[in-house]
């Protein structure tokens, strides 16, 4: 007779812990820039003015700006989707004066910033998590929460955004409350481009999204909104005179390059 074969209890195994790269860091003619193992640029910051936004699609991502009313931007609740080298939440945080809550995943790219970019530590109105964007977002606990919100997600390789389907824009829209934008920097190909402006499209609604004109390194800043309609264009120049004269940030520019969205594919 045989013996009998013993059973072999299932193995357990953990689930795979992705190996998120490091950040390295170059300067260049007074400008640091943050990297995660390859050449692409994933933010930079001015030495001597580290509070400055050096990056012309970092300025453009501010303009979720011109779409609130100028009496709500010291209230604004503003959250980041990715940090890169810290441009957007120190300026928030720091400039702006607003609550700002940044999303990002990867320790060491929190670590770089606050080593050399200036970010400041967490306080009253910082709050940086080391956590998954698509995560936070999904949670119903952050439901109307915010009233901005800055979607920059490109891995070290920057072909394409890291989260970019249409149920990833759909968490977006709900953690804004009403009257809340979105801007977005999408970054690659044609094809590409369309297919992402086609999923925020279909989240946000018909007559919801606008895109200002790329950027000569091919950067296009998308933006959406919710619960109201896209203020008339003198509306959006005086706002514009506005900030620049606030800011100095180059809003003016920022409406002659506004545009209807109009994706040329449906959303897949």
């Amino acid at each position: 007779m045989a013996p009998q074969c013993a059973t072999l209890a299932p193995v357990k195994r953990k689930p795979r812990i992705p190996v998120l790269p490091d950040a390295t860091i170059s300067e260049q003619g007074g400008l640091r820039y943050l990297h995660l193992e390859t050449p692409w640029i994933q933010g930079a910051m001015r030495v001597r003015k580290p509070l400055k936004l050096e990056l012309d699609y970092i300025q453009r991502m501010m303009a979720w700006l011109l779409l609130r009313t100028p009496d709500s931007w010291a209230d604004t609740r503003t959250l980041h989707l990715g940090l890169g080298a810290a441009a957007l939440t120190k300026y928030c945080h720091s400039v702006l004066k607003v609550p700002t809550t940044t999303i990002e995943l990867n320790p060491k790219v929190i670590a770089a910033c606050r080593a050399w970019f200036c970010l400041p530590d967490n306080d009253d109105l910082l709050n940086v998590v080391e956590m998954d964007a698509a995560r936070f977002v999904a949670d119903a606990a952050h439901t109307a929460s915010f009233d901005a919100l800055c979607v920059d997600l490109y891995d070290h390789e920057a072909a394409s955004p890291v989260l970019d389907d249409e149920a990833f824009y759909r968490a977006c829209w709900q953690v804004l409350d009403d009257g809340g934008v979105m801007a977005v920097n999408l970054f690659g190909r044609e094809a590409s481009f369309d297919r992402s402006a086609a999923r925020i499209a279909a989240a946000f609604g018909e007559g919801r999204t606008a895109m200002l004109k790329p950027t000569r390194e091919g950067n296009t800043i998308v933006l959406a909104w919710k619960g109201f309609d896209l203020p008339e264009r003198d509306v959006l120049a005086a706002r514009a005179e506005t900030l620049q004269a606030r800011w100095e940030l180059p809003a003016t520019k920022w409406v002659k390059l506004l545009s209807g969205l109009a994706p040329k594919v449906k959303p897949a």
